[in-house]
């Protein structure tokens, strides 16, 4: 498979009144394209400032960052920022759909934010995360893993390269977010995405074809798994 993207010594140290937080501390990594990753580990292991180091959100202290062989920009938010539009697709543990749009309006929103409105392909959308007969529902009138459903399929809309989430399932009982994460493997198995994913949840697992696991900063392990969906 090719890679899309890689890291070599990629340090992220933060000053703090009780001295240096070596939140990364050398992470060298490749990820393939199609890759469906986990990152696991313990509250302050570095998981997060990892998601957002690869999402330009945050930018290293030291190391390199490339992305489909390019150098990912740092240190200045213009280009970060237009890196992220053009490459990254983002599930939150919250939501975050607006309450005063259908279901399918909060699909077109980011569709016309990235340059195009395509009704059909919306629908189509929430067709492959099981919410075709929602489209016209408004999110408080939805459960919470529906919502969380039309969540990945706003993320996919804009065909993201990379889809990154932070305890995506994080608010969700255990049936729902099997739901949840099934209707997110089948997205981006069509869709032909690479996503990396942080969560507590070790039930998880079953969903990735690769699982990673970080404690104070650094990769501890890395081991490739069989999914089962």
């Amino acid at each position: 498979m090719e890679t899309i993207l890689s890291m070599e010594g990629v340090q992220r140290y933060y000053e703090t009144p009780a001295g240096v937080v070596k939140a990364l501390d050398g992470i060298d990594l490749d990820i393939a394209q199609g890759e469906r990753v986990i990152l696991l580990g313990p509250s302050g292991s570095g998981k997060t400032t990892l998601l957002n180091c690869l999402s330009a959100l945050d930018s290293p202290t030291s190391g390199t960052y490339t992305f489909s062989g390019l150098a990912v920009p740092r240190d200045a938010s213009e280009a970060m920022t237009s890196f992220r539009r053009e490459n990254i697709g983002y599930v939150f543990q919250f939501f975050n759909l607006l309450q005063d749009l259908t279901v399918l309006e909060n699909i077109q929103l980011i569709q016309e934010l990235s340059g195009f409105k395509d009704t059909d392909r919306a629908i189509e959308l929430l067709k492959l995360v099981g919410l075709e007969n929602e489209i016209n529902r408004f999110p408080g009138e939805i459960s919470g893993g529906q919502q969380q459903r039309v969540a990945i399929a706003r993320s996919i809309a804009k065909r993201p390269n990379l889809l990154l989430g932070d305890e995506l399932t994080g608010n969700l009982d255990t049936e729902t977010s099997q739901k949840v994460m099934t209707a997110l493997v089948k997205a981006c198995e069509q869709e032909n995405i690479t996503a990396v994913f942080v969560t507590h949840d070790e039930g998880l697992v079953q969903y990735a074809t690769r699982v990673i696991r970080i404690d104070s900063g650094k990769i501890v392990s890395d081991e490739m798994t069989k999914p089962n969906n």
